[in-house]
């Protein structure tokens, strides 16, 4: 009986142990899986984390960023998501919100441990000073579209790797090192990108270039649509014809996911070169990567550049 009490004391004692150690043998090798709105963020998620994360993007390369589709499967993604990781800025007020609230996974939501604002790590630029909705699709606390500017996703980058580390405090040093590999990568090629900008003066579809423009020393004088998400009337397009003609204005920038007529009916009457980007990872052929995709923009103002057709 001595024998029989004691052999069940020992393993009474070792139980904690064993379920210890039967913990750890089941998270070995599990990856950190991690949910992001836009695919920049996603490539750099998976830049990273590499083999220790798992990482999927919300919206898809080709979409508009301010209107993704909403699917059944992103409810999916994000209720099994340990970090859910936004550009921030209202960027994805459309459709982020209820998408996390609808996944009801705790860890995720705004405030939890598990969900990342990049933009917190951003100064904004072009804050509007009025909210009225007549002027179009504002963004109240500012231009989101810092995507564009290398060394602001350099911030964003940071960011995220202390966040995967908090998560993930095993291997925090390992993603901090490719945080400064990736942030290193992007000094460099910044720098690169700046020599190689020729024209300096253009007309957008929509103002997404406002941190791009800063970075690289660009102005988009104008855009087609005459306030964000409204398009224009014939005498709006009228005058930016003769601003073009006037202002010798000879490059018509357009983001990828807008439609080719009045870019290049304007095009046509003015002379004006247009050039389609890519201004979303995935967005298009040229943009398979964030590299990539920066590498075309560039080259859509680089006098010496051959920039893509329409789409490519």
């Amino acid at each position: 009986m001595m024998m029989k009490q004691s052999f069940l004391q020992k393993m009474w004692r070792t139980l904690p142990i064993l379920i210890a150690s039967l913990a750890l043998a089941g998270t070995a090798g599990a990856d950190l899986k991690i949910v992001t709105t836009i695919p920049d963020l996603a490539d750099f998620a998976g830049r990273i984390g590499r083999d220790k994360v798992s990482v999927s993007s919300l919206a898809r390369g080709p979409e508009d960023p301010h209107n993704v589709m909403m699917r059944p499967s992103m409810i999916s993604s994000l209720r099994a998501a340990d970090l859910f990781v936004v550009l921030g800025f209202d960027l994805e007020h459309a459709y982020a919100p209820a998408l996390v609230r609808e996944s009801r996974n705790r860890a995720i939501q705004p405030g939890a441990r598990g969900y990342l604002d990049c933009s917190l790590s951003v100064t904004p630029l072009e804050v509007p000073t009025s909210l009225s909705r007549s002027e179009g699709d504002i963004h109240p606390r500012g231009n989101p579209h810092y995507n564009l500017d290398p060394l602001r996703m350099k911030r964003a980058a940071e960011a995220m790797a202390r966040k995967m580390g908090e998560l993930d405090p095993p291997n925090a040093a390992f993603y901090t090192q490719n945080a400064a590999t990736l942030g290193a990568e992007l000094e460099k090629r910044t720098a690169e990108w700046k020599r190689r900008i020729g024209t300096r003066r253009f007309v957008a579809y929509h103002p997404v270039w406002a941190y791009f423009a800063e970075r690289f020393g660009v102005e988009p004088v104008a855009t087609i649509q005459p306030k964000p998400g409204i398009e224009p009337g014939p005498r709006y397009v009228d005058a930016l014809i003769a601003r073009m003609k006037g202002e010798g204005i000879g490059l018509i920038v357009k983001e990828s996911y807008f439609g080719d007529r009045l870019p290049q009916q304007i095009a046509r009457s003015t002379g004006a070169r247009v050039v389609t980007v890519a201004v979303q990872v995935h967005a298009t052929r040229a943009a398979p990567d964030y590299f990539a995709m920066i590498d075309q923009i560039v080259a859509a103002f680089d006098q010496n550049g051959k920039p893509g057709k329409q789409g490519e």
